[in-house]
């Protein structure tokens, strides 16, 4: 990016590209040549990027200028452009061209070319007829293929491959692309969707899964590029005063165009992706009838008690039902957990996952509370914590009244330690294929055989593209009463618990010393780490 604000008298961008667009912001400096999501997109240096994108919002446009400067460089390589189109192929290298005359960069006009790609299955020999542009200082060039995928057999360059989603064989085409990172080379596929089965669409899916190592996606909407300036842009292209009102009918004819499809154009939404995230038979398959779970409802004058009577009720509670459990756990293999909040109708649901030698990922505990006081789901959580071996953190639900215990608990055990998470769409987007790979792969393992569960995480649904919970009630206990409902809380649990398992973080063993007499398993800890006879936390990392 440094190369290419250098080459062609960038100003430097301003914190939002719109505003660098606007008149009254800055009426004698010239705009940046790069909308803000271009500038993102040609940043990245990542080996392999994606990007999901809306129609002509001009990511092509900025990857030529990337790919000039890539030619042209010493040290730099071939580039090797795939289209889905000849129409695609020659506007991208007339794009090229212009780049090559912005920056100054010798180079031969735009011209056909022909490549010798060896011979058939009969022995005839095969020429691919390409567009291309040399430069004659590097010995580099630029050339357009078409997509078939053995145009890019026994080449080495850069590969970028737009509109991938609508390739012949994408899969065969990212194979032999894929070749070039061995090489120190970059492939960029951009493309906007074709449905949700699509390869385009599942590769991003194996990206955000962490499957393809440190590839990176990056996603434009018709809407972020308005909000980076997208429309100023026309309005200065085509010679218009920009307003405000002429923008937003430029949004709306813009969605009429495209009609029942402007969900996948514009949205960036893969069509037909309704239904459920996670097959039945998958979730079955990682389910065994040995892991425990641990429920418990309390009633509403349960919470009217004083805090002494509610505190050892529940430690008796605990000392029954979870802590043998707890005491049993391996002394010698990593333990983290994940937590989804709920108080009234919700519930709150503690995963708790053992990671064995062989990295595997597999759930020794279930803690499933309905209509549990807020400073008992502190006691019950904290006991729980205090007694993982090998502690390696966990990640914690903290939207609306969850917030507080995910705040109280970091504290306690580390900010670093402990997650506290926000969930979004994006957060869904970007993680929730981590848990479905899980789930595929095997690393994921020990389920518990529960109904409850299995709906629980059957309830995942692909909505408007992103696999997250719909905002409805998933299940309703009907024998308990109209008021309880579960919405999907167990699913949040295990999707965190597994997000988790991908952050690097350390190791927390607990020594406890008494400053008195022994210390009781009964005791119970504070906000401040003290319990009542004098008890104090001996960490070690």
């Amino acid at each position: 990016m440094k190369k290419l604000k250098a080459a062609v008298a960038l100003p430097a961008p301003l914190p939002v590209a719109a505003a660098a667009l606007d008149a009254t912001a800055a009426p004698d400096a010239p705009p940046p040549v790069l909308l803000g999501y271009q500038q993102r997109w040609i940043e990245d240096k990542a080996q392999l990027k994606i990007c999901e994108k809306s129609r002509r919002v001009g990511l092509t446009w900025a990857e030529a200028a990337d790919n000039v400067l890539t030619a042209s460089s010493e040290g730099g390589s071939n580039v090797f452009y795939i289209s889905a189109t000849q129409d695609m192929a020659r506007e991208y290298i007339e794009a090229c061209a212009m780049w090559a005359r912005a920056m100054n960069v010798a180079a031969t006009e735009m011209g056909d070319g022909i490549y010798d790609d060896g011979q058939d299955a009969q022995g005839n020999r095969r020429y691919i007829k390409t567009l291309e542009i040399n430069f004659p200082k590097t010995g580099r060039r630029i050339v357009a293929l078409s997509s078939r995928p053995t145009n890019l057999r026994g080449k080495q360059g850069k590969v970028v491959v737009d509109e991938g989603a609508f390739a012949p064989d994408l899969a065969e085409l990212i194979k032999a692309a894929m070749a070039m990172l061995l090489w120190g080379d970059k492939v960029c596929i951009i493309s906007t969707h074709d449905g949700v089965e699509n390869p385009f669409n599942q590769l991003i899916e194996e990206v955000r899964a962490g499957k393809r190592g440190s590839a990176s996606v990056h996603r434009v909407t018709f809407a972020h590029a308005i909000a980076d300036g997208l429309y100023q842009r026309v309005c200065l292209r085509k010679g218009r005063v920009w307003t405000q009102a002429d923008q937003d009918q430029w949004v709306a004819d813009a969605y009429a165009f495209y009609g029942d499809g402007a969900a996948e154009e514009l949205d960036v939404v893969p069509s037909q992706s309704s239904g459920a995230y996670l097959p039945l038979s998958l979730i079955t398959s990682r389910m065994v009838p040995t892991t425990p779970v641990v429920r418990e409802k309390w009633d509403v004058l349960f919470g009217e008690l004083s805090a002494d009577v509610r505190r050892f009720a529940v430690e008796g509670w605990l000392k029954e039902k979870v802590t043998p459990i707890l005491n049993g756990l391996h002394k010698d293999r990593r333990h983290s957990f994940g937590e989804d909040f709920g108080r009234l109708r919700d519930l709150t649901v503690i995963t708790v996952l053992e990671r064995g030698l062989d990295l595997i990922e597999r759930c020794v505990l279930v803690v499933e509370l309905s209509n549990c006081p807020f400073a008992q789901q502190q006691q019950i959580l904290w006991h729980v914590i205090d007694r993982l071996p090998r502690f390696s953190g966990g990640a914690m639900d903290a939207g609306g009244n969850g917030a507080m215990l995910a705040e109280l608990t970091a504290q306690r055990y580390g900010t670093q330690m402990v997650e506290q998470i926000k969930l979004s769409e994006t957060f869904y987007r970007e993680h929730m294929p981590k848990l479905k790979a899980a789930l595929q792969d095997g690393t994921l393992l020990d389920l518990p055989r529960d109904e409850q569960i299995r709906d629980d995480l059957r309830a995942i649904r692909v909505i408007d593209g992103t696999p997250k919970l719909p905002k409805t009630p998933t299940q309703r206990g009907a024998e308990d009463g109209p008021k309880l409902q579960r919405h999907g809380d167990a699913a949040i649990a295990f999707f965190l618990a597994i997000y988790n398992s991908y952050r690097e973080v350390g190791q927390i063993d607990w020594t406890p010393v008494r400053l008195g007499s022994q210390w009781d398993d009964g005791d119970e800890l504070d906000s401040w780490g003290l319990d009542d006879m004098g008890f104090v936390g001996k960490s070690g990392v």
